[in-house]
């Protein structure tokens, strides 16, 4: 299936709508300098009987985020029409530059943001699936981060959403759905009108019990992969077994695992930087996670080289390992009970 298909598929699956994708204006094309159309694929769209523009791009290592946004508005005022990027892969920080920058784009199967048609869907890819009982990564991150937080350092029940959005590397719609996703659960309840902040219905103990008695809180670990190198230039924390040493009496193992965030993982295989990458054995095991492992660690435990305590306990949800079991009443009693 080329990116086209692909386009008009995400699209129907994630927003219900049909996008009908044609050549564009011959007097369009020939205003086009020669350099945009060499970068990019150019197409007529009609989205939900709204006209727009494609700029399916042909190589993403080639431009730059500011390059784009630039290209974008010159074929935008020669069409008359907004314009629309189309990438077949695009790193977390660059879709969020772009979002910044207000520049539209579609990653099919991944992220869609339209400004100018007020649509904006983050790795939701079907609205249509089956709810669950869990609560989102966000949202998950945001209740931790609220758990872990003894000293009240962050101060989360004060903070607006778009400063929470900040904090977990998101936008407002993403910490709009995180906060619905919690009030869904009666774990928060909301103030304020014209700047809303978040309140949590209960003490941290009582919350942590509700949430694994609820059973909604997630693995964050997506899958693991072996690979016999580290991928250069990365700062990976520990994870697993690893992490689980860093934080109790557990005996260290010889395996070495590290967590990465999911869309970092895909940016490193499609470039084939990971060696000898497989589903079995390997000097390093990385573990690819639905939320960015560092995120946490970074905000409240700047000087630990492990991904953060709660985390790592949910890596271990079903275990029947009773040396595990013992290592994760640790982590209860010193991170949710305050035990020594």
């Amino acid at each position: 299936m080329d990116l086209k298909e692909q386009l008009v598929k995400y699209i129907k699956d994630v927003i219900g709508f049909e996008i009908n994708i044609q050549q564009p204006d011959e007097l369009f094309k020939a205003k086009l300098p020669l350099f945009l159309k060499e970068e990019y694929q150019w197409f007529e769209a009609l989205l939900e009987n709204k006209k727009c523009i494609l700029a399916i791009v042909k190589d993403e290592n080639r431009l730059g985020i500011n390059q784009i946004g630039k290209q974008f508005q010159k074929a935008g005022e020669m069409a008359g029409l907004p314009v629309i990027g189309v990438f077949n892969h695009l790193e977390a920080y660059n879709r969020k530059r772009l979002i910044e920058k207000k520049t539209a784009f579609i990653v099919p199967g991944k992220q869609l943001y339209i400004p100018e048609f007020l649509m904006d869907l983050r790795e939701y890819k079907n609205n249509t699936k089956k709810k669950t009982n869990s609560i989102s990564p966000v949202a998950q991150q945001l209740l931790l981060l609220f758990l872990l937080d003894n000293h009240n350092k962050l101060s989360i029940e004060t903070q607006p959403f778009k400063n929470l959005a900040t904090l977990l590397e998101t936008n407002k719609m993403g910490i709009t759905r995180a906060v619905e996703s919690l009030k869904n659960q009666n774990f928060i309840e909301t103030t304020g009108k014209k700047e809303k902040t978040i309140r949590f219905t209960d003490n941290k103990q009582n919350l942590w019990t509700r949430a694994k008695k609820q059973n909604v809180l997630i693995n964050p670990v997506l899958k693991q992969v072996f690979t016999d190198e580290l991928p250069q230039h990365l700062q990976l924390l520990l994870c697993n077994d690893n992490a689980l040493a860093n934080y109790t009496d557990i005996n260290p193992v010889r395996q070495k695992y590290y967590a990465i965030e999911k869309s970092m993982y895909y940016a490193l295989k499609k470039t084939n930087a990971l060696v000898n990458e497989n589903n079995y054995e390997g000097k390093y095991c990385l573990e690819v996670w639905k939320y960015n492992p560092a995120t946490i660690t970074g905000l409240l435990f700047e000087n630990r080289k492990a991904v953060d305590p709660l985390s790592l306990f949910l890596c271990y949800k079903g275990t029947t390992d009773e040396r595990i079991e013992m290592a994760l009443e640790q982590i209860e009693n010193k991170f949710i009970w305050l035990k020594d």
